[in-house]
């Protein structure tokens, strides 16, 4: 009998090409960031244990879910909203069995989840020209009067389901937009934004979670 090893790879193994693409310039218009290491877990409140599941939430990640579409910071997670009474935690990858085990202790009984660490890859887009990039392929309005620093929307991106918030500003004063996806549309979805990406010249990377 044949032995087999499994070796992890990210979704985005074959797609993402490290390094400047698309029109020349000084600067990249657009960023496109792989966030890897990352712990992201969905929690569904139970029926009538809503408010048991914030209290929860509140207790071990120092924030109460958002109610609406919105991402909020905890201690050492974000908490981002994906429908009535529910919400993924996004977190740095550290010791993922002991995360794992306190956020099962934590919403025992009050509300159930899904771990979604291999099944989601995170994508980061940001720089000068992100929103207009944006643009070209999601209906959503990226005013900042409209979608500011912590708003998040349940959206869709080339028939693709998509949990999408918006971060701090970078360093450099522009907008941080983040994409959470499937990992079996991740490559999918990567050809289209660096497709989108190519007028404005983008940088692709990857980063540990932070």
């Amino acid at each position: 009998m044949a032995d087999f090893s499994w070796n992890t790879q990210t979704p985005l193994a074959k797609a993402l090409v490290p390094g400047r693409h698309g029109a020349a310039g000084a600067t990249a218009g657009v960023t496109l960031t792989e966030v890897r290491d990352l712990v992201l877990m969905q929690v569904m409140a139970r029926r009538g244990k809503a408010a048991d599941t914030a209290k929860a939430a509140k207790k071990l990640l120092g924030a109460e879910p958002p109610a609406t579409p919105k991402a909020v910071a905890g201690k050492g997670a974000t908490l981002i909203w994906s429908g009535p009474d529910q919400f993924t935690v996004f977190a740095p990858r550290g010791d993922e069995a002991a995360q794992l085990d306190a956020m099962n202790n934590a919403f025992a009984g009050v509300a159930s989840l899904s771990d979604q660490c291999d099944g989601r890859c995170l994508i980061r887009v940001s720089g000068p020209r992100a929103r207009d990039m944006i643009a070209k392929f999601s209906s959503l309005d990226l005013d900042d009067s409209v979608f500011p620093v912590g708003t998040a929307a349940n959206t869709s991106v080339d028939h693709t389901a998509v949990n999408f918030w918006r971060a701090a500003d970078g360093a450099d004063g522009h907008p941080v937009y983040n994409m959470l996806v499937f990992t079996s549309f991740a490559d999918s979805l990567w050809h289209v934004i660096a497709d989108s990406s190519m007028e404005y010249g983008f940088e692709a990377t990857s980063a540990r979670a932070a």
